[in-house]
């Protein structure tokens, strides 16, 4: 696996079980899944000499991040190393670009948009729908709300362009509620579908995430699954697809569903997956990528919650596990090892059970508390 963050360690940890034998890329030593792999290379991803060396001896090749040069990847292939997801499906998600006209083409519903080539070109934008504000997005490279900008004014147009690479202009979607459909997709074909989870977003940086989403219409939801299944296929995605969506609110009071972002890789949407389904999102990954059957991804309990650990200013989590471990015996922390560091994911808890605003407090709760924002 290439990347040693949170989601290789996870990954990881999904694979012990099956006797997998995992070899890690990573930037450093102290990287989350560096910390507990045992053959890791130390090395620089955009550096095809060392992909190459890396990949020697490996069945397969995947990913916690999407950043790997499109070209090291065809190369690593022209070797003969299956690289999965294959550069023809990772660079839609490394390209906003690419994959907005890929899945025009394919007819998913998506936001308004276009590729502008500076602030005058986003003021005809803006003009020839509804007027500012504007969403505008560097096509490479963004995460976690980076790389994004809501603009107001055709002054406020000009920051994004400094990056010096293309940047795409969509229109500011008044959406009801942010959802994500998360699928899993083998080589030879075989897929799963997860439940369509309501993804929550705090300063662009997902929160909350409920499973399945609360009073979704059946309809809408087996619509944002299909959508995501025909992604996965028509893309040739191998692995982990989540499909970040936008539920919109139609003139006549019925809901629609429209393509925010993809991710092709385990996702924070899916976290929840851990201990609220039968086979988590990284099992799965691990099956699809081994060309294994995959496993079952229905939902264990009637809800089940995530919650983000964001460091704080509280660093003390054995004191902070004494309390949350004694007071919710169901609870389940997952932490990534990372030094804590205000803002920074370093972990998530999981809850389930039968009444949701239960569910919904136990998690916030804990989460709060391991970040000392709540102390009692």
């Amino acid at each position: 696996m290439v990347g040693g963050g949170q989601l290789a360690r996870m990954t990881h940890e999904a694979g012990i079980p099956l006797g997998i034998r995992f070899k890690l890329l990573s930037d450093t030593p102290q990287d989350s899944a560096a910390q507990v792999v045992s053959d890791v290379v130390i090395g620089d991803y955009r550096d095809l000499d060392t992909l190459r060396e890396f990949a020697r001896g490996c069945d397969v090749i995947t990913f916690d991040h999407e950043h790997v040069p499109i070209e090291h990847l065809r190369a690593l292939e022209a070797d003969g190393i299956p690289v999965r997801p294959g550069p023809d499906a990772l660079v839609h998600a490394q390209d906003k670009g690419v994959m907005r006209a890929k899945l025009d083409a394919i007819g998913i519903p998506c936001p308004r948009h276009r590729i502008v080539t500076d602030p005058e070109d986003v003021v005809r934008f803006a003009a020839e729908g509804d007027g500012f504000p504007v969403v505008l997005k560097t096509v490479r490279g963004g995460y976690d709300g980076k790389g994004v900008w809501v603009v107001e004014t055709p002054e406020e147009a000009t920051d994004p362009f400094r990056a010096g690479v293309p940047v795409l202009a969509e229109e500011k979607v008044d959406y009801v509620r942010e959802l994500a459909a998360c699928v899993v997709r083998s080589p030879h074909g075989q897929a799963v579908a997860y439940p369509v989870v309501e993804s929550r977003q705090v300063g662009g940086v997902c929160d909350t995430v409920i499973a399945p989403a609360p009073d979704l219409d059946d309809s809408l939801a087996l619509q944002a699954e299909r959508m995501a299944l025909t992604i996965a296929k028509e893309l040739d995605v191998v692995g982990h697809l989540a499909v970040e969506l936008f539920q919109t609110r139609n003139a006549d009071g019925s809901s629609s569903v429209l393509v925010n972002e993809l991710a092709m890789r385990p996702h924070n949407s899916g976290h929840w997956t851990q201990d609220g389904a039968i086979t988590s999102q990284f099992a799965n990954h691990v099956r699809a990528i081994l060309d294994l059957p995959l496993g079952d991804p229905r939902p264990r309990a009637k809800w089940t919650v995530m919650v983000n650990v964001l460091g704080g200013d509280y660093p003390d989590m054995y004191s902070a596990y004494l309390h949350c471990m004694a007071r919710d015996p169901k609870l389940k922390i997952h932490m990534y090892g990372k030094d804590v560091k205000p803002g920074r994911k370093v972990g998530h808890v999981n809850t389930y059970g039968d009444d949701l605003d239960d569910v919904l407090e136990r998690a916030r709760h804990a989460a709060g508390y391991l970040r000392g924002t709540i102390t009692e």
